[in-house]
């Protein structure tokens, strides 16, 4: 078997999570330096795939395929190629800081690390999964810890974190129902008994007729799209927001989210063209519900969470338009956006954290003038703000203008209308950044200490990033490139193809 650093990396936070099972709950300081060490190992990893990607070759590197039920066609397959490899970077990047974000957990700290170990690898799972049931496998696997993590080490002022993690909650499982009969729907219409097969590149190049593609897209769009928070499926996610705990805020928005984006290309979109074709313009209209109707929202938001949740309602609405473009330059920006947006929402959700462990508060009218004794706090926000507004020379510029050249040249009006939205999204950003960082000293906040020592590391790593991918785009840019045109091209000959022979074959 060949060295997989993707599988590795797998499995490092699965080890450290069996391994903190035998660490006494009094050794908190243990129990950190392991859940550290295991995500430190898979960043590294990460980091190691993703430059060592052979761009000449390309296609699916470090590939594993073991079977495992064979009866029934499913197989232990992961890989990753150009779509892959940026969110499993963009997973252990946000993973690793978020444990350093927890740093200070003290209530059952032990279960706590479990759990967020076994959370990152899930969505880590989704990333790298070339089988189809493996992919739904560690798809279900992420909503049990995030309902735990809620409803034991949550809080939120406007509903009790007991309803915001169970309303999460069924949200994810009334999406996965819907993904599970599309998923289902694929796998028994694809092959014939006998031949069937869970894998993806053998599902992307079956035979379907027009009409069930067309029915069984809209179940995965519908599945995916509440994942990504699609408008009007949306309102679960700036409550879980609200209710999680500093890292699942950061790994939800920062990562759960781009499952949907993820799983609606790799799996929508390739298997099912015409399908995506048909209800292309309907998700374009639905995106700039996204961008408008939650910026608006987020104006009047007075938590700092439900800020930035509404915030990142918004920008997935960029996300969708990109992906219903369907062409290379849309999709690119759409895939690079889900990576600059985690960024920089993980860092957000970071800084509001620690804001939140000092003054007790996320209530925008209780605070004020914070930059004067949390300057390295409001450095993070300030970045993640700018970044969020897609200032140049950060990680989101260069995403969202690509996004706007994609879907201008498949939807003008609806383009015209999503860029309206960045005046939205300044409003609110440059509103609470006023508001929570800027103005007098207040004496109430004199007491207040900054960051420092280990909780400086999720400001150091993701700010490093959303400065360093915006000097440099063409790392980022390539790589999306690398995974999203040979998908656009196959999408767009099979949908010549099939609209010339009058449908599908089958």
């Amino acid at each position: 078997m060949n060295f997989s650093p993707i599988a590795i990396a797998l499995l490092a936070p699965i080890v450290g999570a069996m391994l903190l099972i035998f660490i006494p709950k009094d050794e908190r300081r243990l129990i950190r330096w392991i859940a550290a060490f295991s995500m430190g190992i898979a960043l590294l990893l990460s980091l190691a795939a993703y430059f060592m990607y052979d761009f000449v070759k390309g296609g699916f590197q470090y590939t594993i395929s073991i079977p495992w039920v064979k009866e029934l066609g499913i197989t232990l397959a992961l890989g990753a190629d150009g779509l892959s490899l940026p969110m499993l970077l963009l997973t252990n990047l946000i993973g690793f800081s978020a444990i350093f974000a927890s740093w200070n957990i003290d209530k059952r700290t032990k279960e706590f690390f479990i759990l967020l170990l076994l959370l990152i690898a899930g969505v880590m799972g989704t990333f790298v999964s070339l089988d189809l049931f493996v992919f739904f496998l560690f798809y279900e696997v992420v909503v049990i810890p995030i309902y735990i993590m809620v409803i034991i080490w949550g809080s939120s002022k406007r509903v009790t974190k007991e309803y915001a993690g169970m309303k999460l909650t069924i949200y994810l499982l009334i999406g996965s129902a819907f993904l599970l009969v599309g998923l289902v729907a694929l796998y028994l219409n694809a092959y014939p008994a006998g031949q069937r097969t869970f894998l993806m590149s053998a599902l992307a190049q079956a035979s379907f007729s027009e009409s069930f593609q067309i029915y069984c897209f809209a179940l995965l769009a519908f599945g995916f799209g509440s994942l990504l928070s699609m408008f009007p499926f949306h309102s679960w996610s700036p409550d879980g927001y609200a209710g999680a705990p500093t890292a699942v805020s950061m790994i939800h928005a920062g990562v759960l989210k781009k499952i949907g984006g993820y799983g609606l290309l790799r799996i929508g979109v390739l298997t099912l063209p015409l399908g995506a074709k048909f209800w292309a313009p309907v998700i374009a209209l639905l995106a700039v519900g996204n961008v408008a109707y939650a910026g608006f929202i987020a104006l009047a938001q007075k938590d700092l969470k439900y800020v930035v949740g509404y915030s990142s309602v918004s920008h997935m609405g960029y996300v969708l338009i990109g992906l219903a473009a369907m062409n290379v330059i849309g999709v690119n920006g759409a895939v690079a956006n889900m990576f600059a947006h985690g960024v920089m929402s993980a860092l957000f959700f970071a800084m509001i954290g620690w804001v939140y462990e000092r003054t007790h508060t996320r209530w925008i009218p209780d605070l004020g003038g914070l930059g004067h004794q949390m300057p390295r706090v409001a450095t993070g926000m300030l970045l993640a703000g700018m970044a969020g507004l897609g200032l140049p020379g950060l990680v989101s510029f260069v995403p969202e203008f690509t996004i706007f050249i994609g879907s201008f040249a498949a939807y003008p009006v609806l383009a015209v209308l999503a860029i309206a939205g960045v005046v939205i999204t300044a409003l609110y950003t440059l509103r609470v950044l006023a508001n929570v960082l800027f103005g007098p000293r207040r004496a109430e906040f004199d007491d207040l200490q900054d960051i420092k020592g280990p909780e400086m590391v999720p400001l150091v790593v993701l700010g490093a990033v959303l400065i360093l991918a915006g000097m440099f785009p063409w790392y980022l840019m390539d790589m999306v490139n690398a995974g999203v045109q040979p998908i656009v091209d196959t999408v767009l000959a099979k949908v010549s193809q099939m609209t010339a022979l009058g449908g599908g074959v089958k």
